[in-house]
């Protein structure tokens, strides 16, 4: 395995520009195919287990799509780079909530569930700036990972909890309900396994699809000069996040705003807790060196987090006017980056 890996690097090494380009093209045309089926066979499942598409977006797609957040943070403190292993959580958040949600409100105005709004929103707030005291003493080490992994384990069955019994509650679905997800998804699956199969599928292409992607991305910001704190904190931040990015957008134009919103708001809290909590456990590390990653660029997620909640609980969805307005911060996000 360590032979392929460095075989890998070193064609990365070497890559032309042309390839580099004509990768990034197949990297996102499988990240397109992925997010399709894992969108399919998750709105399939929710159905055949009697949850909503919300809580399915929250662990089953969050989870998936943060695979590449967690491989990309894991690699950095193995390789003695915190600064990527924190700043890619802080730039995948960011990314999430104004670049991911604001396209996608822009092509179809994105609906915020209740529940969303009640329990999953504050949720991911809380999380987001407990952070700050778990990073206060500037180390990541073996306490402070096992804390945000138990948190997290804990937040995601208190999630499944609350929404089964949500669901009991609502048990009925009203035949408009169920015209509007047959007119959705026409092509969904019928059976469990197959549904399951389509997440499997769709889970590995877009981490595939990722990997080619940041990959090549990253040759061509060598290309352009850019440097690698810069790629770092734009092209693999951004890079990380399609797979949320493919897979709510193909879940808004098919109508499933329950999906969307459980993948973006359940993405960073997976990023907050579990992203963090598995790089600091496979080896501790220090951001002594680097007082940004617990200044600037965390003050700069929390505001991104804080102007998406009151836009959110504000107008109750992300209309086009908000999406516009997110996808300029995030513009200026990104100026503030290449700012030298």
């Amino acid at each position: 395995m360590s032979l392929i890996g460095s075989q890998y690097t070193e064609f990365l090494n070497h890559m032309s520009l042309l390839w580099a380009i004509i990768l990034l093209s197949v990297g996102l045309l499988v990240l397109i195919k992925g997010a399709d089926w894992l969108v399919d066979g998750a709105v399939a499942i929710a159905k055949q287990l009697g949850m909503s598409p919300l809580i399915i977006g929250l662990t089953i797609v969050a989870m998936g799509t943060s695979a590449p957040e967690v491989a990309a943070s894991i690699e950095a403190t193995l390789n003695d780079k915190p600064g990527i292993a924190l700043g890619n959580v802080y730039g995948s958040n960011i990314a999430n909530l104004a670049l991911v949600a604001g396209l996608c409100a822009i092509i179809r105005p994105i609906a915020v569930p209740r529940a969303a709004l009640r329990r999953d929103i504050p949720i991911m707030l809380a999380v987001s700036l407990g952070l700050y005291g778990v990073l206060y003493n500037l180390q990541v080490g073996y306490a402070e990972s096992i804390l945000l992994l138990v948190l997290f384990v804990g937040i995601i069955l208190f999630m499944i909890h609350s929404e089964r019994k949500r669901a009991q509650k609502d048990s009925h679905i009203t035949e408009e309900q169920e015209s509007t997800i047959e007119h959705a998804a026409p092509r969904q699956p019928k059976t469990r396994w197959f549904s399951s199969l389509l997440i499997l599928i769709g889970l590995v292409f877009l981490a595939g699809g990722a990997k080619i992607t940041v990959s090549s991305a990253e040759v061509i910001g060598r290309h352009a000069g850019l440097s690698e704190t810069v790629i770092g904190v734009t092209i693999v931040a951004v890079g990380t996040s399609l797979p949320e990015l493919l897979t709510c957008l193909i879940a808004a134009m098919k109508g499933h705003d329950d999906l969307s919103i459980g993948n973006l708001v359940g993405s960073n809290i997976f990023n907050t807790l579990l992203v963090i909590g598995a790089s600091g456990l496979a080896k501790p590390y220090s951001i002594e060196n680097q007082p940004e990653l617990i200044g600037g660029f965390y003050w700069l997620m929390i505001m991104m987090l804080l102007l998406f909640s009151a836009l959110a609980f504000a107008f109750k969805k992300i209309s086009k006017s908000t999406g516009a307005v997110l996808l300029i911060c995030y513009g200026g996000y990104i100026a503030y980056c290449l700012c030298p």
